[in-house]
């Protein structure tokens, strides 16, 4: 699936304030911050993104083309509080793009504010037409999963920056977008949690499709494998991406899985050991190449002391991507894959 949004961007932050729930606005400050002209909240408690406070009005002077609601919520219902911001919007003509499980375009209020003003609506988390059943086949090319010992805690960062650093390396190697944050900043993917838990497999098999032997897909991965909500969704990626190679991505300071406060969150170890034993059903190769530890909430001079532990006691690469790049994981991978480099 093709995203085709017009740039740049206002960012709508609306009442949100917690950072967790604000990937998608973060998101795309971080991966496309020079066409993101500001961001417009609700409320001085909500999420700032760092850039300009900014107002419809003001966006527009200022060439923006495209609201984007920077918030992905439990349940992906869009909050009623946006609903006249949107709505402002769409009668001044600004396109409306939304990662939420509330489609706009089964909105009427807002379809017909659409179709006056000429604003197009850019529901992001509809999957594609016809998604075939996974058939189970090992496909040509190298793949990489990023899983996590949570949710919202850096998969998408780690496939981003581990996709161009490959790159770099001049290895082949493209990012698969599975979310909406994902695939805004990407122009396309499949928005997998929005897939009929039947073809999640087969969703991420076309994701990820038959390539020459030397071409890496990195697949941003979703969810958890152990999550109490989420648990679904992981297993299905893992079985149609059928990775040659993982990840595991976790937070340096959490504790408990986020919102569900009874769930701890589970080991690296056993994030490795049950996405060895689960993806050995279609990969028999399956392996652990790395961690990506998101270490922003440690302080800045604990961090590397906080990676080389981890490595230490994996015996694998630990990175952060956003403190320190991924090139100790490209590097590890290039040994690993020797042919593919």
């Amino acid at each position: 699936m093709t995203v085709m949004l017009s740039k740049p961007y206002l960012i709508f932050v609306g009442e949100e304030t917690n950072p967790v729930y604000a990937k998608t606005g973060a998101g795309l400050v971080q991966w496309d911050r020079e066409n993101c002209v500001g961001q417009l909240r609700l409320t001085e408690d909500a999420v700032d993104l760092g850039v300009p406070e900014c107002s419809v009005e003001e966006a527009l002077k200022q060439g923006a083309k495209t609201l984007v609601l920077g918030i992905a919520v439990v349940g992906g219902r869009i909050p009623t509080a946006m609903m006249s911001v949107i709505e402002d919007a769409l009668s001044r003509g600004l396109d409306v793009a939304s990662g939420m499980h509330d489609r706009l375009g089964d909105m009427p209020a807002v379809r017909d504010l659409a179709q006056r003003s000429g604003a197009k609506l850019i529901d992001v988390r509809v999957p594609p037409a016809d998604i075939p059943i996974a058939r189970g086949v090992k496909r040509g090319g190298k793949r990489l999963l990023t899983v996590g010992t949570d949710c919202a805690l850096g998969k998408k960062y780690t496939a981003l920056a581990l996709a161009a650093a490959m790159r770099d390396r001049g290895m082949d190697a493209t990012f698969r977008a599975t979310g909406q944050t994902g695939i805004l900043i990407a122009g396309s993917g499949i928005p997998i949690d929005a897939v009929v838990s039947d073809f999640v497999a087969g969703a991420a098999e076309t994701l990820s499709p038959d390539a020459p032997e030397h071409h890496w897909d990195i697949v941003e991965g979703q969810g958890g494998i152990v999550h109490p909500a989420y648990a679904a969704v992981s297993m299905g990626l893992l079985m149609g991406t059928q990775p040659d190679a993982f990840v595991v991505c976790t937070d340096a300071t959490r504790s408990h899985i986020v919102g569900w406060p009874d769930f701890p969150v589970p080991s690296i170890q056993r994030v490795i050991d049950i996405t060895i034993s689960l993806g050995q059903t279609v990969n028999p190769d399956i392996r652990c190449v790395g961690i990506s530890a998101n270490t922003s909430g440690l302080p800045a001079d604990q961090r590397a002391t906080y990676r080389q532990k981890l490595s230490d006691d994996y015996g694998l690469p630990c990175v952060d991507p956003l403190d320190g790049g991924v090139e100790a994981l490209v590097d590890f991978i290039a040994g690993e894959f020797p042919h593919e480099a």
